[in-house]
């Protein structure tokens, strides 16, 4: 697994953590002892912390070395970094780091060979090895690296469409009876029979032959009213839908969890700073 140097990693590894820079502590056992200084941190690539590079103070030891993040107790109010026993012996075994070196696998493994108990039965293999199978070494236990998380609930807004009904247009057949009045005429023959006058009389009665069987015609008419149906566009139809638009308001009660600092004696604490970086 490639390990990155803090700045490479983060260049604003100090905004990350609050305005805290590891790279400015000293390094101190456990009895107040200072055996050097943190010269910078190796990270993994979610950023988790895996070593610290000291720079060794011991009088005839001048060389930079690899410490384990699971051995130091980081703290910041102090201003110090505190070890779990480091000895000059463990010094002298632990192979020697430079920027220029590429930490590979056989690199860590000498670093973790010189920190195990001696009566450890740990069986090392290079292809399924994974830094949780040594949280004694890599896992940030200390108080001072205790995570807290706080947590709070939000509301989530989201939408569904949800039928609220149908609306179904047809047509279907009205039958009534309708009226319609249409004028017509009828011919009809009037014989008027009058009688004659003095002006009417026949002078010349050699000249008058009676003829039979004389018929005067007259066409007689009327007019019958023709009734037919035809079909007309009465009215159009349009059906169409309109979206409206509305706002609901939901209400609904969250809780959030907010952080109480309890403190015993005179100390000063600084909770200003926050760390984006759960594993620091």
């Amino acid at each position: 697994m490639p390990l990155y140097k803090l700045a490479e990693f983060d260049p604003q590894y100090r905004e990350t953590f609050g305005g805290d820079d590891v790279k400015s502590l000293d390094l101190y056992t456990e009895g107040g002892v200072k055996v050097g200084s943190v010269a910078d941190a190796l990270v993994d690539h979610d950023g988790r912390f895996r070593y610290l590079v000291i720079d060794t103070g011991f009088d005839t030891l001048g060389k930079k070395i690899l410490l384990p993040i699971g051995l130091a107790h980081i703290n910041y109010p102090d201003q110090r970094v505190y070890v779990d026993g480091l000895s000059k012996q463990q010094v002298e075994m632990l192979p020697e780091y430079s920027d220029k070196f590429v930490v590979d696998d056989v690199y860590e493994e000498n670093v973790r060979s010189v920190f195990r108990p001696s009566n450890s039965d740990f069986i090392y293999d290079r292809n399924t090895y994974n830094y949780q199978q040594e949280p004694n070494l890599y896992n940030l236990n200390a108080q001072n690296h205790q995570t807290l998380r706080l947590y709070e609930e939000r509301l989530i807004a989201n939408k569904q469409r949800v039928k609220t009904g149908e609306v179904a247009v047809s047509k279907h057949i009205e039958i009534e009876t309708a009226k319609v009045e249409v004028p017509v005429t009828k011919e009809r023959v009037v014989i008027e029979r009058l009688p004659a006058t003095e002006g009417g009389r026949v002078t010349d009665t050699n000249e008058l032959q009676f003829q039979e069987g004389e018929v005067a015609r007259i066409e007689v008419y009327e007019e019958t009213p023709e009734i037919r149906k035809e079909a007309f566009v009465r009215e159009e139809v349009r059906v169409r839908k309109l979206v409206e638009r509305d706002i609901v308001e939901a209400q609904e009660t969250i809780r959030r969890e907010e952080l109480d600092i309890n403190t015993t004696g005179e100390l000063k604490i600084d909770d200003s700073g926050v760390n984006q970086n759960p594993a620091v």
